[in-house]
This record gives C-alpha cells, structure tokens and sequence, in this order.
C-alpha cells in the first residue's frame, strides 16, 4: 500500500527544487513561485502538530508547496482552504496535490482574497498569509474574524519584508486581540495567537 506520509516527503523535496529552478529561470513575477523555506515548512508541521489545528486557511497558494507542508501535517480528519487568483499557479497547484495524494484534505479556490473573506463566516485555527503583502492590511479586519479564539495567525516574509508589512503588524499588534512575536525562521514568521476573553473561556 502506497505510504501517503512518505510520498507527500518526496513530493515537497521535488516541488522545492522544481520551485527554486523556475524562479531563477522566469523573469515574470507573476509566473515566479516565491515559495516558503523548508525550514518554514517544517516550523508549520510543527506548530500544526503542537496545536493540535484541523482547520486551516491559506492566502496565497502559489503552487501550492506551502499547502502540502500544511495539509501532510494535519490530522486525517483536518482540512486547509487556499486561495490563489492566478490561473496558473492553480492548475500548478492541482497537479501537485494530485501527486502527492492530499486532494481530500485540500479545498483550492481560485478567487480573491477580499471576495472569499467577505463571504466566510467559519472559523479557523491557524490562518497563513503568504500572498500579495500590499493587500493584508485592506484585509486585515476579516483576517481577525475569521481566527478563532486561541486559534494562530501566521504571516510569511516577516524578516524579509519587514518594512512592507509594517503597518499591518502595528494593525494586529494594537487590535487587543492577540499576542504577537516574530521568529527568526525562513525568511521571518509572524506568529500572532487570539487571545481567549474571560467570555468564552
């Protein structure tokens, strides 16, 4: 019987290096992956693991390298939705999850982010973003709904883009509504955690 654990290990060690040979061939940023660090990957599984999340929301599925990470690390009755706008990197990314054998636990939308928020009224425990950064802030108060209590917001490129993502950290960090640290891991990560109120506790 096939390992699905050991195939999506495979898979992510391909899809990084298939990731990394496109980026330095394609000029077109549009066409350029831009994919998380395998050491982020890993800080994923693991805050994933400790957790204990089943319902994950990802903006920003590229070719959905980030995703697999996310998805092999949920339990088998856990579930990640991610959004990518690019036609492109949509089909990228159907045929990676194919491969890999996660299909049942991945939901991709193609659509924009600001549509899909508007729309959502579930709640997540963990919600990564790792997408255009110039539009989190416009979207910054559904992203807050839509974390639950106790639930985890994470945001890529912390360290990298600091200065870019300015704004919509100060947004998170004096909302009231969560603690916040950055990590030096991959290319920086934003962990923010919902705080739980004395109402629902």
């Amino acid at each position: 019987m096939k390992n699905p654990r050991l195939s999506s290990s495979i898979n992510l060690k391909s899809d990084r290096l298939l990731g990394q040979e496109n980026d330095a061939s394609v000029e077109d940023r549009d066409r350029k992956y831009l994919n998380i660090t395998r050491h982020t990957g890993q800080f994923l599984e693991v805050l994933i693991k400790a957790s204990a999340v089943k319902r994950v929301l990802e903006i920003g599925t590229s070719n959905g390298y980030s995703t697999l990470w996310i998805a092999s690390a949920l339990p088998e009755d856990g579930h990640i939705t991610t959004l990518e706008v690019s036609s492109f990197k949509v089909a990228q990314a159907q045929n990676n999850f194919k491969r890999a054998g996660l299909e049942h636990k991945i939901a991709l939308v193609q659509a924009d982010a600001m549509d899909f928020l508007e729309s959502c009224d579930q709640l997540f425990d963990l919600v990564f973003l790792d997408a255009d950064r110039s539009s989190y802030l416009q979207l910054a108060g559904r992203i807050v709904s839509l974390v639950r209590p106790g639930g985890l917001l994470v945001c890529d490129n912390a360290i990298s883009h600091a200065e870019e993502l300015d704004e919509f950290f100060c947004f998170i960090n004096t909302s009231g509504e969560f603690t916040a640290t950055t990590l030096p891991v991959g290319k920086g990560e934003f962990v923010a955690c919902k705080n739980i109120s004395q109402d629902t506790a």
